[in-house]
């Protein structure tokens, strides 16, 4: 039995202390499901230049609790990295599908935004992919080679999301430029993990939907998904370790 409390404590301590770094596909989540990396998917480019250009992406909520804790996964033009300063961070309630006045799901209303600080980039994967810009230009397939995790953990006056509601995280990604001829830009990696509908960019004030390059190199079509996934926080996971210990004391009359 003390073997069993020890290994308790030591899984709570463990949780609880990586809770705020890096995300992996076996730890818990509170959404509809991660929405993975896919390795020889596409970048899309995030704008840095204004608030008014930022992507979105849909899930839908498995728990009612605080949104704290947000990962999501980027990769860099030509895989020239640069320091990511800040990210805008939105969520939205959900437009609906509608046959004559929406005809695919979108943002709606603002609930809830911050501007706030990465705890840290760090190295995920590699695989061919690509990049491109929604607002212009050409895509770039076989472009770049790694990918990264940004980590947003034990984010402060979190909004409240209610279970079986549908909202749509937009963000938009602030970084340290290059030089004049040098070209650094992050993009939002898209996910092998497809949910409701497609992902979005906003382009003069209307929500648009993303849909694979016409020179996908695995020749695929349809509807874009973006590669995040939105977790427990770490005091939640240590309440339930704690739960843990006090049901086994209860059980040897301590």
């Amino acid at each position: 039995m003390k073997r069993l409390i020890l290994t308790i404590c030591l899984s709570v301590l463990f949780v609880n202390g990586t809770a705020s770094a890096d995300w992996m596909p076996s730890d818990p989540y509170k959404m509809h499901f991660p929405q993975l990396p896919d390795p020889c998917g596409w970048d899309v480019a995030f704008d840095s230049m204004t608030l008014q250009r930022p992507l979105a992406d849909d899930w839908q909520c498995t728990k009612t609790g605080p949104v704290s804790d947000i990962h999501l996964w980027l990769s860099w033009v030509g895989d020239k990295i640069s320091q990511i300063t800040a990210l805008h961070v939105a969520i939205y309630s959900d437009k609906p599908y509608d046959e004559y006045t929406n005809p695919f799901s979108t943002p709606d209303t603002i609930l809830w935004e911050r501007l706030l600080s990465p705890d840290e980039m760090t190295y995920y994967g590699s695989g061919d992919q690509g990049f491109f810009n929604p607002h212009g230009g050409p895509p770039a397939a076989h472009d770049h080679d790694s990918f990264y995790q940004i980590n947003i953990t034990d984010i402060q006056n979190p909004f409240i999301q209610q279970e079986d509601t549908i909202y749509w995280l937009g963000i938009n990604v602030f970084w340290i430029p290059g030089g004049e001829t040098e070209i650094i830009q992050p993009g939002w990696k898209t996910s092998e993990n497809h949910f409701n509908d497609g992902a979005v960019y906003l382009e003069n004030g209307y929500w648009m939907q993303l849909v694979y390059p016409s020179n996908d190199p695995l020749y695929r079509t349809g509807n874009l998904d973006l590669a995040f996934v939105i977790t427990p926080e770490p005091a939640t996971v240590a309440l339930l370790g704690l739960g843990a210990l006090s049901l086994l004391r209860r059980r040897r009359g301590v």
